[in-house]
């Protein structure tokens, strides 16, 4: 059994696209999307493009795609800086009622149990919230009351955008980084599970992506294209800003 996991795509229909291409040669069985596919300039074409994978797909929701759906209902997410709300709310008036249908029907998370690994457990940030915050550096004993009540045998998350593969108590926990949006590199993040986990990297065409993602009418786009595709935030940077933040 092959499956590959693609978290936090974040609208970047092309390192979607460039992933997608390289997956084929893997002859996956299954793809887990991990969450946050929205919060980006082509949201919409990114859930187009994964919805016509002719693979079985299993999708978890992401805090981004809650933060959606909180503002077409008209409640506040406070938790976001005031730009990061401007952009979900365009989101909430741009998306279809089909995508939005889409976005809402995806679960917290996905478990899949596989010969060789035994149980997979599929989540965006941790197994009790969509929104927690850890990395690499967070102490075991601030994870353990986590992870200890966790049956399955390997988790895989990302939220957080950064790579690791690190264990936490008897519990194997990975991080499939970021693949449209990720911190200490450029390029996409994602990981591919057969006999053994492996992290993967993929490169794409940084210029002629930040040029596609600047003729969007996303209101961050321009940022995103100068910040997060020709460049992007260094990992010791934002492992100080996110260990600030850790599990909060």
């Amino acid at each position: 059994m092959t499956i590959a996991a693609l978290y936090d795509i974040h609208g970047n229909l092309p390192a979607l696209e460039a992933v997608l291409a390289e997956l084929e040669k893997f002859n996956a069985d299954q793809l887990v999307i991990g969450g946050d596919v929205v919060l980006g300039p082509m949201p919409g074409a990114c859930i187009d493009r994964l919805m016509k994978i002719d693979l079985p797909m299993h999708f978890v929701r992401g805090n981004c795609e809650t933060a959606v759906l909180r503002a077409v209902e008209n409640r506040p997410n406070d938790s976001f800086p005031p730009a990061v709300q401007e952009a979900i709310q365009w989101i909430a008036e741009n998306s279809s009622d089909e995508h939005l249908d889409i976005i809402a029907s995806w679960q917290e998370q996905v478990a899949i149990t596989t010969p060789s690994l035994g149980e997979l457990l599929f989540c965006h940030a941790t197994p009790r919230d969509e929104n927690e915050i850890f990395t690499i550096q967070t102490k075991d004993e601030k994870l353990l009351p986590i992870f200890d009540n966790v049956e399955a045998d390997i988790v895989i998350c990302g939220h957080t955008h950064m790579q690791f593969d690190r264990m936490i108590g008897n519990t194997r926990v990975i991080n499939a980084g970021s693949v449209g949006m990720p911190f200490g590199g450029t390029g996409a993040f994602w990981l591919l599970i057969d006999e053994d986990p492996k992290l993967q990297h993929t490169s794409y065409n940084l210029a002629k992506a930040a040029d596609e993602i600047v003729q969007t009418r996303y209101p961050l786009a321009t940022e995103f294209a100068e910040q997060n595709v020709l460049r992007s935030p260094g990992s010791k940077k934002m492992l100080e800003v996110l260990n600030k933040r850790e599990l909060a």
